[in-house]
This record gives structure tokens, C-alpha cells and sequence, in this order.
């Protein structure tokens, strides 16, 4: 980014020619939209350029913080590049630490009731031997009732919802039960998957008193 932004400056006062790269980057900074060539190298995003430089800042805020300071008691997921290394790495500890095969594990997740970091802190016995917390989802096609802690039916004019931070935990295949919640997909971007399948992270368990197929035909997601 750095580099083609100076390059782009000779190229306007005339140091240096304007090439068909630093040309398509300077009409998508006039327009407001986020150059190709720095989405190339970039999370799959649908922002448009302001947006987008808020969540890049953030996002290397959080990769700043955890080198400085160690591993994050809550993980903004939507600020990492590859999400699903990260809780592959999450189950992978988890089977060293136990002994578990990893063919034969998976994990699990519960939505929570926290919303601020602060809140964890100040409880008890909230620090996690294993698995994480995980913040930054929103929900579409349906509404989350926080007092239940279940999926309920979508308000009008509430097309997403931001969900409060998930807990992903690690646990042996044999010991899932799911009966009770919907396996709901999670996409990396509001295009949820092309046909090739990416764009898929994982499927995040969320309670419901309703059969899964209606959660289903809603076109239930989280984003």
C-alpha cells in the first residue's frame, strides 16, 4: 500500500510515467472504492475504501496487540486474514494438550451474554483453559433473544443483528450434541460462498425451540 502510494504521488508530479496499475489506483481512491490490486492482497471484503481503512487499522491493531501482549482474551474474527487457521490451531492445541486424535475431534460453540471484554473480565473462572472468545458476528435472516439465549424470529426493518461474543470450544467428535440448535453457517463476507465453496469458515451451534429446516428455508447466516 505504502510503496504504490508513493509511486502514485511521482506519478502525479510527474517524476515517473503513470502506469495502467497506479492508474487504476487512482480511480478507485477518486471514487472511494478499494483499489484491486490492494484487495488481491487483502481479505475477501465488500467495503468500500473508508470502511475498509477503519477495519485494515483495526485489524492491525489486534495483530499488534497480540504480538506485543500475547493471545487476545477475545478475538475480533473478522479482523483476522485466514479465520479458519486460527480455530483449526484452536482444536489442534486442545488435542496436543489432551491427547485427543485429531481425526476425531471438532468443535462446538455457545453464544454468550457478553458484549464488552470488560464484562468477562469482571466475572470469575471466565478465563479459558480451552478454545476462545470470539467477537465481530452478525446474524441475518433471523433475531437472537439474548434473555433466552436462543434464535427467535427476525424484527421488521432488523435484516442483521450483531450477536454477542461467541465461545468456540474444542471437543471430541463422539461428545457433540447439536439436538436443539441450528448449525448455522458462517461466511466470510455478506456474499456468504461463491460456487467453489469459499467463503465458508465454519458452522457456529445456536439454540432454537424451532426445527432447524425453518431456520434453514429463512436462509439463516452469520457474517
Amino acid at each position: 500500500m505504502s510503496s504504490s502510494l508513493i509511486l502514485l504521488k511521482k506519478a502525479l508530479d510527474g517524476e515517473i510515467g503513470m502506469s495502467e496499475r497506479l492508474d487504476e489506483i487512482s480511480d478507485a481512491l477518486f471514487n472511494g472504492y478499494l483499489p484491486l490490486f490492494w484487495a488481491k492482497l487483502a481479505p475477501a471484503t465488500e467495503k468500500r475504501l473508508g470502511s475498509w481503512m477503519v477495519h485494515f487499522i483495526k485489524r492491525h491493531r489486534q495483530y499488534e496487540k497480540w504480538i506485543k501482549e500475547g493471545e487476545p482474551q477475545v478475538f475480533w474474527l473478522s479482523g483476522l486474514h485466514i479465520p479458519e487457521s486460527y480455530l483449526t490451531a484452536l482444536v489442534q492445541t486442545t488435542c496436543r494438550r489432551k491427547g485427543w486424535p485429531l481425526d476425531k475431534s471438532t468443535m462446538c460453540t455457545f453464544v454468550t451474554k457478553y458484549k464488552n471484554v470488560d464484562d468477562i473480565s469482571k466475572e470469575k473462572g471466565n478465563t479459558l483453559m480451552d478454545g476462545s472468545y470470539v467477537s465481530g458476528l452478525y446474524l441475518e435472516g433471523a433475531g437472537w433473544n439474548s434473555d433466552l439465549s436462543q434464535l427467535e424470529r427476525q424484527k421488521p426493518k432488523e435484516l442483521v443483528v450483531d450477536l454477542p461474543f461467541l465461545q468456540v470450544v474444542p471437543i471430541e467428535s463422539s461428545r457433540l450434541k447439536s439436538q436443539g440448535a441450528f448449525r448455522t453457517p458462517v461466511y466470510t463476507t455478506s456474499q456468504r460462498r461463491n460456487a467453489a465453496g469459499v467463503g465458508l469458515v465454519f458452522e457456529a451451534d445456536l439454540s432454537t425451540n424451532i426445527h432447524a429446516s425453518f431456520w434453514a428455508l429463512q436462509g439463516v447466516a452469520i457474517v
